[in-house]
């Protein structure tokens, strides 16, 4: 039996927009086309993130996440205080990815034209007191740091630690006389656990890093001194891509949540 070539011309037209639907649902069902698909598969090489010193424990954490999510991608972390980076960054060194502990340090990148995009805040921190265990120097307020004879160790005043330091005691009313300033805050929790000092100005979340190897003492303060944590990519790296999706890790939900376990303030 012939059936009507009307009836054939519509049973074919069915079966081809059968076949383009079924295409295009692939496609959405996949959550991402081939070629963006082929671009997520691009990352490779070596990424270099340079971070404050204060982000080594939660960046080397993120960083093994995104080595694991991106198999051909090395990340290779450059901790430091943030204006020994920015300036490191802006005399040449071959940085992806900064992340710097203060807006201060990061306004010189975006200044210098160096930034790519508009950097994004995503943690912030406050100061507190880190004293060895055995408290030797008996520190239980922010002003027993001014009495004679404390060794007190804080960040050099260029350093985002520093400047916090330095606000915090003039909002207390003190007068600080430390022994050493430090180029990070990691400098100034090694005297403080090493014993060469009796107390430190250290971020929270490094007195927490820390663990039984210091005590942390409160500042005590109405309003202490908040830092601001911003990261942005490099404007002249070659790893765009990486850099982008590494930033999208740090402010996402699961970077977040790395940098709140860690003691972190939300942006």
């Amino acid at each position: 039996m012939k059936m009507p070539l009307k009836r054939l011309t519509a049973l074919a037209a069915a079966a081809l927009l059968a076949a383009t639907v079924s295409s295009c649902s692939a496609t959405n069902d996949a959550g991402t086309s081939p070629s963006s698909s082929a671009s997520a598969a691009d990352y490779s090489g070596t990424l270099n993130v340079f971070a404050a010193a204060s982000l080594k424990a939660t960046f080397t954490q993120l960083a093994t996440q995104f080595e694991a999510a991106h198999p051909q991608v090395k990340v290779s972390l450059n901790f430091d205080g943030s204006s020994t980076l920015v300036t490191q960054i802006t005399q040449g060194a071959p940085a992806d990815v900064f992340a710097s502990a203060d807006l201060a340090n990061m306004k010189k990148l975006t200044a210098a034209s160096m930034a790519a995009g508009t950097p994004v805040d995503f943690a912030t921190n406050v100061l507190t007191i880190a004293v060895p265990p055995s408290n030797p120097a008996n520190i239980t307020t922010f002003a027993d740091l001014a009495k004679p004879g404390v060794k007190v160790v804080v960040c050099a005043a260029q350093v985002p630690c520093g400047a916090a330091a330095k606000a915090d005691a003039a909002s207390a009313g003190i007068t600080l006389k430390p022994v050493s300033e430090e180029l990070s805050v990691t400098g100034v929790l090694s005297k403080v656990t090493s014993g060469e000092a009796d107390a430190g100005l250290v971020y929270v979340t490094d007195a927490k890093g820390a663990g039984d190897k210091v005590k942390a003492i409160p500042l005590g303060l109405a309003k202490p001194t908040v830092n601001e944590y911003p990261i942005a990519a490099v404007a002249k790296s070659k790893q765009q891509a990486a850099a982008d999706a590494f930033i999208k890790l740090v402010t996402g939900a699961d970077g977040q949540k790395v940098l709140k376990d860690a003691g972190f303030g939300a942006p």
